[in-house]
C-alpha cells in the first residue's frame, strides 16, 4: 500500500513538473558544486548560506550552519512516534518521508552536507538574485534556523522546506515552487479540455456503476464547476 502511494505521488509531482516546465522559463542557475568528483573548498560555504539541491521533481533547500552541518525541513513521521533522538537522527527513508507528508508532520533537523545533498550537486545562494528582500546577515540567518530545530507541522504547499529557508534568510517565508504549482493548477482548471475530460469520466462512471446520486451528482457538478471557473 505504501509503495502504491509513493508511486502515485511521484507520478503527480512528475506531471506537475512537466507542466510547470512549459509555463515558466528555466531559471539561471550557478554550476552545481560537486560533492564527490572534486573536493569542495571549505570557504565556498559560509554560515547562513542558502543551499539548494535540485531533484528530479522538486528542489530541496537548507541553511548552512558551518562545520559541515545543514539545517533543513523534511517531512518525517518518526518524531511523532518516538522520542529516541538516535533513531530520529538516522537518514529519513522514503517511507518516513511519505508518512510525514500524509500526516502533515515534519522536522527541522541538522545533517551533514553529504547527507543533505544525497548525492546531488549543490547550488549556492541562487535565490538571492530572485528574492525581493535582501538576505539577512549570515549569523542571523543561521541563528534563526537553529531556533526552529525540532518537530513541526508540515504542508506540502504552505509550510515546506522552501518556506523555512526563505524565512531564515529573508525574513519572510515564501515558496516559488508553491506559486508555480498554483499557477499550474489554475491553468489546468481554465483549460476547457479538463471540462470535457471530467464530463466523459462522469459518463463512464454512470455507465459502469449505474445512475445514482453518487455518480450523477459528481458527473454534473464537477464539469459545471470547472466550466464556470474557466
Amino acid at each position: 500500500m505504501l509503495d502504491t502511494l509513493t508511486f502515485l505521488l511521484e507520478r503527480l509531482f512528475l506531471l506537475a513538473h512537466i507542466k510547470l516546465s512549459s509555463l515558466t522559463p528555466p531559471p539561471a542557475t550557478e554550476p552545481p558544486l560537486p560533492l564527490r568528483d572534486e573536493p569542495v573548498l571549505p570557504h565556498r560555504f559560509q554560515r547562513g548560506d542558502l543551499l539548494e539541491v535540485p531533484r528530479t521533481l522538486f528542489t530541496h533547500f537548507g541553511i548552512y550552519l558551518g562545520e559541515d552541518r545543514v539545517a533543513h525541513l523534511i517531512p518525517d513521521i518518526l518524531p511523532v512516534l518516538t522520542a529516541d533522538r538516535l533513531q530520529i537522527q538516522q537518514t529519513v527513508t522514503n517511507s518516513r518521508l511519505l508518512l510525514g507528508v500524509l500526516t502533515k508532520r515534519a522536522s527541522i533537523r541538522v545533517d551533514s552536507v553529504e547527507d543533505f545533498a544525497y548525492g546531488a550537486g549543490i547550488v549556492l545562494n541562487r535565490m538571492d538574485r530572485e528574492a525581493v528582500r535582501s538576505p539577512l546577515p549570515g549569523e542571523e540567518v543561521a541563528q534563526r534556523a537553529e531556533l526552529l530545530l525540532g518537530s513541526i507541522s508540515y504542508s506540502l504547499l504552505w509550510n515546506n522546506c522552501e518556506h523555512f529557508v526563505t524565512y531564515c534568510r529573508y525574513g519572510t517565508g515564501t515558496s516559488l515552487q508553491t506559486e508555480q504549482f498554483c499557477e499550474w493548477m489554475k491553468s489546468l482548471i481554465r483549460d476547457q479540455r479538463t471540462v470535457v475530460l471530467t464530463a466523459l469520466l462522469g459518463l463512464l462512471a454512470m455507465a459502469c456503476w449505474g445512475v445514482s446520486s453518487g455518480t450523477a451528482l459528481p458527473a454534473l457538478l464537477v464539469p459545471f464547476t470547472l466550466w464556470m471557473a474557466s
